[in-house]
């Protein structure tokens, strides 16, 4: 095979790390890549710990099940690496099989090539269709049409809670989720009351230092109220009053117990029964499980303003660019994609809401708890505004969390905070998109 050419390799580049990775990228994708037999589908993810371990174990259940399909993972770290890899592994003709991607980095690497799309019939062979994936997800991973990407799941932000304490404040409704807050203010007064029922602390939101929590909680809630976020032009459009009030409640619900509370404090106050309720990411159902066991309630983000969602993303499954690819292995890739999705019933034993609808509408997966009572955000996603440069793990999320972070922990004001973040998103509007 040729090697990469001179434009294919900056452009895998940018989409990455940036310029500055570039020769460590190459030499990863060498050492990561190793032979591979025929016979076998290369498969890069980036599950790690207890993710990592049940995806292992789908995985080789597939293989035990499935004549003549094996499969060779390879975990890489999460983050900038993983992408940048994945990138230059495209870009350079040394790319896996099949590889995981957060479905919002999509505009980043379907643009510029360095994805090849799906056959929907060859997937509808091996007992896979269109209609049986979640719609909403789905049509995030069309790129001029085709599908660039399959949804594995979705995983939302939501809100845990300890049943015991809500229950004895009065806020549970009859199906044992909680009552519905009317409004902000409404929320601030439920907060206020579980304060002094219990002499603990109020619900939970851990942020400071966090490169992703503080934008997730400010795209859930401005996009609850329908106001122009617009990314689409050379400069960002945006409503900035609205956007000035949404950062402004949020730091409300950060006073007065979780102002300067990072993430991994947050969390143990939590599961150690020092709060009622944390806004959260499903993927902390198995910490808050162990800890509280029969105790532990779920339930999808509040609707706090004039309509239902809350910050997703999706573990997706693309296939990186071969520029030659034989047609047998992209056979047994699409079989191989198939039988994870039919799988996914055991992918939501570690909460994440699967995307193949057959599983979320089947009486077994009616069966978890909490699971099955925090599916409905999966109806709802608010996956990142599309650009190159945003999503999962994105620079992007980074440099906004850092605009929010001085008007949450009390030294600057939320318009600050709006003008802050406009700036940097205009800063990186402004830069060439690699595609």
């Amino acid at each position: 095979m040729n090697g990469p050419s001179r434009r294919r390799v900056l452009k895998g580049a940018l989409y990455g790390a940036g310029a500055t990775a570039l020769a460590p990228a190459l030499s990863a994708c060498g050492s990561v890549t190793g032979s591979v037999s025929d016979a076998e589908i290369q498969y890069w993810n980036l599950f790690q710990g207890p993710d990592g371990a049940l995806m292992k174990d789908i995985t080789r259940d597939i293989e035990r099940r499935t004549p003549g399909l094996k499969v060779r993972s390879t975990v890489l770290e999460w983050g900038p690496p993983y992408y940048t890899k994945l990138a230059m592994a495209s870009a350079g003709g040394r790319s896996p099989d099949l590889a995981i991607l957060h479905l919002t980095r999509l505009p980043g690497y379907a643009p510029g090539g360095l994805l090849d799309p799906f056959d929907m019939d060859l997937l509808a062979e091996f007992g896979v269709r269109r209609e049986d994936l979640n719609e909403t997800v789905f049509r995030r991973c069309l790129y001029e049409g085709e599908p660039y990407a399959i949804p594995l799941d979705t995983h939302p932000f939501i809100i845990y809670f300890d049943r015991d304490m809500m229950d004895e404040s009065g806020l549970l409704a009859s199906d044992g989720q909680p009552l519905p807050f009317e409004s902000p203010a409404h929320y601030l007064e439920v907060a206020e009351k579980l304060r002094e029922d219990h002499g603990k602390l109020g619900p939970l939101f851990g942020h400071v230092t966090d490169a992703a929590m503080g934008w997730r909680m400010f795209w859930t809630l401005f996009n609850q109220t329908g106001a122009t976020f617009d990314l689409s032009g050379s400069r960002l459009e945006i409503d900035r009053e609205v956007a000035a009030e949404t950062v402004e409640f949020m730091a409300d619900i950060v006073r007065p117990d979780c102002r300067t509370m990072d993430l991994t404090t947050a969390i143990a106050a939590f599961a150690n029964g020092q709060s009622p309720m944390i806004f959260a990411g499903e993927w902390e159902l198995n910490t808050f499980r162990t800890a509280k066991k029969d105790a532990l309630g779920a339930a999808p983000f509040p609707t706090f303003f004039d309509r239902p969602g809350a910050a997703s993303d999706s573990h997706s499954l693309v296939l990186p660019h071969q520029s030659d690819a034989d047609p047998d292995r992209r056979r047994r890739t699409h079989q191989f994609v198939a039988e994870l999705l039919k799988a996914s019933l055991a992918w939501a034993g570690a909460g994440h809401i699967p995307a193949y609808r057959p599983v979320v509408e089947s009486k077994e997966y009616a069966g978890l708890h909490p699971q099955a009572e925090y599916a409905a955000a999966a109806d709802h996603p608010v996956l990142d505004p599309q650009a190159w440069f945003t999503g999962s793990g994105s620079d992007f999320q980074n440099r906004m969390c850092q605009a929010l972070q001085p008007t949450l922990t009390g030294s600057a004001s939320a318009r600050s905070a709006v003008r802050k973040m406009e700036s940097e998103i205009n800063t990186l509007l402004s830069k060439p998109n690699p595609a």
